[in-house]
């Protein structure tokens, strides 16, 4: 597609980047932002500058924050003896969502795939050991994708850490195998947090 401007065609290179959005969909945001106020796009420009400059990772659970310390690991209402384990912040949204769930949260940054290149090594993997280590957790909660790969990961957590002196449980599954967490609907996410059931490595 040919462009009239150079300075579009790099904008919607940019744009068309992002995930799910197309060039002919890239195109329609350039241009839509170009009948806004110049207020407008820079306003967005610098969120996005401080999206990258300024966004922190939780010491704690690995969550994005303002601060070294999230606001839900720093909430001294939310149980810190309840760990959910989680693949990333989109799986913390949707549980947070159903309002269901007191505890913290250790995020591991992904799910083991080695189709993808992804072993354990590359997760949040060592946090769980810090935080048994910490004598404080009686229960962790695998909150992982009905998925191959978020069982594979389940596995490997439990075995390697099954001989502490911790619960393993796992959600419910009232979500589909096969399903990522974050589409799961917040009725059923929330019930599924309820109803947990002790992790076995044979299931």
């Amino acid at each position: 597609m040919d462009y009239p401007s150079k300075v579009l065609a790099k904008a919607v290179d940019e744009i068309s980047g992002l995930p799910g959005i197309g060039r002919k969909t890239a195109l329609r945001l350039a241009l839509h932002l170009l009948k806004q106020p110049n207020s407008r796009a820079v306003s967005l420009g610098n969120s996005l500058i401080n999206l990258v400059n300024e966004i922190k990772y939780c010491k704690e659970c690995h969550n994005f924050s303002d601060f070294d310390i999230c606001e839900i690991c720093s909430n001294e209402k939310r149980s810190g003896e309840l760990i959910c384990i989680v693949e990333d912040v989109r799986d913390v949204i949707a549980i947070e969502n159903t309002g269901k769930y007191g505890g913290k949260y250790l995020i591991l940054g992904g799910k083991i795939s080695p189709m993808e290149g992804v072993g354990p090594s590359q997760l949040n993997i060592p946090s769980i050991e810090r935080k048994l280590n910490e004598g404080k957790v009686k229960e962790f909660i695998f909150a992982l994708s009905a998925t191959m790969e978020g069982d594979t990961t389940a596995y490997y957590i439990y075995k390697k850490f099954k001989n502490f002196n911790v619960n393993f449980s796992s959600i419910a599954r009232g979500i589909s195998v096969g399903d990522e967490l974050e589409y799961a609907d917040e009725i059923s996410l929330g019930r599924s947090i309820i109803n947990r059931l002790p992790y076995n490595e044979k299931d």
